[in-house]
């Protein structure tokens, strides 16, 4: 784990009841917004935010990790404003985030997320475009309709994030065509896929909040490096991780060729495992039986990958990401307690298991 900053070691932070918070504040608000979506994409989207089940049914399904609300109202309260101010914009963010998800478990083929089959799987590919679009839209309408000079600018924030993140996906996909990546590109495209909406999360609350551009602008580099420390956790877990946590298969990402940060690291490294790990890659790509291979296929790549160093480098980056998120903090004049818990939210994304 990171070394803890010196708010974070005087301020005890609860980050379970600190995500736990932003869920609060801003489920019944996110309910009240896609109840707005015509049928069948009410339900649909229901369905995806884990309220009812396939059948319709109400179920206490996990939303997920709940990260871009906790930031999005906590960075309200730097303005001196109640966190409520932030709401509008954690719903817009969670919105964003999740039409990303929809449409990108469709394009990566993926068939189960948080642990049950994902929207394209049940409701079928139709479906799953056009409640992403929805929420799309839903999510500028739950800023606009606000009616604030704040909102407005809230507004063109969470657009110029949302094409970054949509340029991501775009660059994400042709990685996947590639034998090589360089390692800049990966920190590029995670930086787009998903440094931008974390860095939009991060000051969204802040600007209904009445705070100016230079604020947000360095709340927004905390956020961007943030999300580079959580793409590469995601990366090392796409290999690595357990499925019970993760409620992905076994080597998720090995089995899309993903060029994810461990895979790219370690084919830039030199040396035997790495160029093993090349030439195997270089054939996986040719292979018109890839989705057949065993465990044992992938596991042996993971084992290159891990040989070759990429699984190292990976997690020091995560490391290094999440010391410049944290520094930044340093040029924004807030209270104690809330420089605390912004903190203790960087930790948590770097020691997480899912």
């Amino acid at each position: 784990m990171p070394p803890a900053s010196k708010a974070a070691r005087e301020t005890a932070v609860d980050v379970t009841a600190l995500l736990e918070r932003g869920r609060t504040l801003t489920t019944p608000v996110l309910r009240a917004a896609v109840d707005r979506l015509a049928p069948p994409m009410d339900t649909v989207s229901a369905y995806h935010f884990g309220w009812i089940d396939a059948d319709g049914n109400p179920t206490a399904g996990d939303g997920g990790k709940a990260v871009r609300p906790a930031l999005a109202v906590l960075s309200a309260e730097i303005t001196g404003a109640a966190p409520e101010v932030g709401i509008p914009g954690a719903v817009a963010v969670e919105l964003v985030h999740n039409f990303s998800l929809l449409h990108d478990d469709l394009m990566d083929g993926d068939e189960q997320r948080r642990h049950r089959d994902t929207v394209w799987k049940v409701h079928g590919p139709a479906q799953a475009i056009l409640v992403g679009d929805a929420m799309f839209a839903l999510a500028n309408e739950v800023l606009l309709e606000l009616g604030t000079v704040e909102a407005g600018r809230a507004t063109r924030r969470l657009t110029t994030a949302t094409r970054a993140l949509i340029d991501g996906q775009a660059q994400d996909i042709s990685f996947e065509h590639r034998d090589r990546v360089g390692v800049e590109e990966c920190l590029e495209m995670e930086g787009n896929k998903t440094g931008a909406l974390l860095a939009c999360a991060s000051s969204i609350g802040a600007v209904l909040g009445g705070a100016d551009d230079r604020t947000a602008d360095t709340l927004e580099k905390y956020g961007y490096h943030l999300g580079l420390a959580f793409q590469a956790i995601d990366d090392l877990l796409g290999i690595w991780g357990d499925p019970e946590a993760t409620g992905k298969q076994t080597w998720s990402d090995l089995r899309q060729r993903k060029k994810s940060l461990p895979v790219v690291a370690a084919l830039a490294a030199g040396g035997p495992a790495s160029e093993r790990l090349g030439e195997i890659l270089a054939a996986d790509a040719k292979s018109s039986d890839f989705e057949n291979f065993s465990e044992e296929e992938f596991a042996a790549r993971a084992a290159l990958i891990e040989e070759a160093g990429g699984r190292e480098w990976t997690a020091a980056e995560a490391r290094r990401q999440h010391t410049i998120a944290v520094e930044a903090l340093d040029a924004v004049d807030m209270p104690e307690q809330v420089r605390a818990r912004f903190t203790a939210l960087a930790d948590f994304v770097v020691v997480r298991k899912r």
